[in-house]
């Protein structure tokens, strides 16, 4: 039976503030500690003064109310915590908040009587070296994304894989991704859709200039390195599309699997394939 669960809802919402509570209601009439917080905006956590937002410790999981973007926030949020999470879609469907609102209270349900599995998703440890200083760290569940901010400039990025020379991507930029990210930015740009539990690190092109660089799988121990052949201004690394830097000269950007996984909680109700059908319209005629 679970005893502390975390609320935390999508921020600026009123909707998700209403079921937030609602929820915390309903989880303490049934004997549950609830914590419930709206998500902090980034802006909040890296102000010089500090946030007093902070999730509490010895939770038995976290509640998500909002959409995949709330959900990967609070997934950095959490570090290398294990807390199990669920998230609850208040938008539309959801790849990652993969409870209805409709059906949240029947999952809520199984979940507190211990009626659920555990899903261990991959993370990515991305940081930026400056001189052989890291000016930016961060764990990604999605992906990082190397791209530029002016139009009709190429960009190329030098490749190296555990130190070896993979290749120089030459187009708009160069995404990589874990397979819980295969179905974000990485499917549009034309990389494989990969299991979300399957350990495997994606590379895909952004609009390559040359047709025959084609995305590549690589296993979780890999290291990847990336460097501009040619700095140019207005080069941008985003994660999970939520935050990131500007790159500058000489900049080196290491990407490796995280130590730590997130770890997503799933009732017997809950089908990946069906969720995949749906969003992407398989089968329609």
């Amino acid at each position: 039976m679970m005893q502390r669960i975390a609320v935390i809802y999508k921020r600026l919402r009123p909707e998700a503030l209403r079921l937030a509570r609602e929820i915390a209601d309903w989880l303490e009439a049934r004997g549950v500690r609830v914590f419930c917080m709206e998500n902090p905006d980034e802006a909040d956590l890296i102000r010089p003064q500090g946030s007093s937002f902070q999730i509490p410790g010895d939770l038995d999981a976290v509640l998500v109310l909002g959409g995949d973007g709330t959900l990967l926030s609070v997934a950095r949020l959490l570090e290398d915590r294990t807390t199990p999470v669920v998230g609850v879609n208040l938008g539309g469907l959801g790849f990652l908040t993969e409870v209805s609102r409709e059906s949240c209270y029947r999952e809520l349900s199984q979940i507190i009587q211990g009626n659920y599995e555990i899903e261990e998703r991959m993370r990515l440890q991305v940081s930026v070296l400056r001189q052989d200083d890291v000016v930016f760290n961060q764990v990604v569940l999605n992906d990082a994304v190397v791209n530029k901010a002016v139009l009709a400039r190429i960009i190329e990025v030098v490749t190296t894989i555990d130190g070896r020379y993979l290749t120089c991507y030459r187009g708009d930029g160069l995404i990589v991704a874990t397979p819980t990210g295969s179905t974000a930015y990485n499917l549009s740009a034309g990389g494989p859709i990969v299991y979300p539990t399957a350990n495997a690190i994606i590379i895909t092109p952004i609009c390559s200039f040359t047709l025959n660089n084609r995305p590549i799988i690589l296993a979780p121990e890999a290291t990847i390195t990336m460097k501009l052949k040619i700095p140019l201004p207005h080069v941008t690394l985003t994660c999970d599309g939520q935050v990131g830097c500007n790159l500058e000269k000489a900049d080196k950007i290491v990407i490796s699997a995280a130590s730590t996984p997130l770890r997503l909680m799933r009732t017997p109700s809950i089908n990946y394939f069906e969720i995949l059908r749906t969003k992407l319209k398989w089968g329609l005629t």
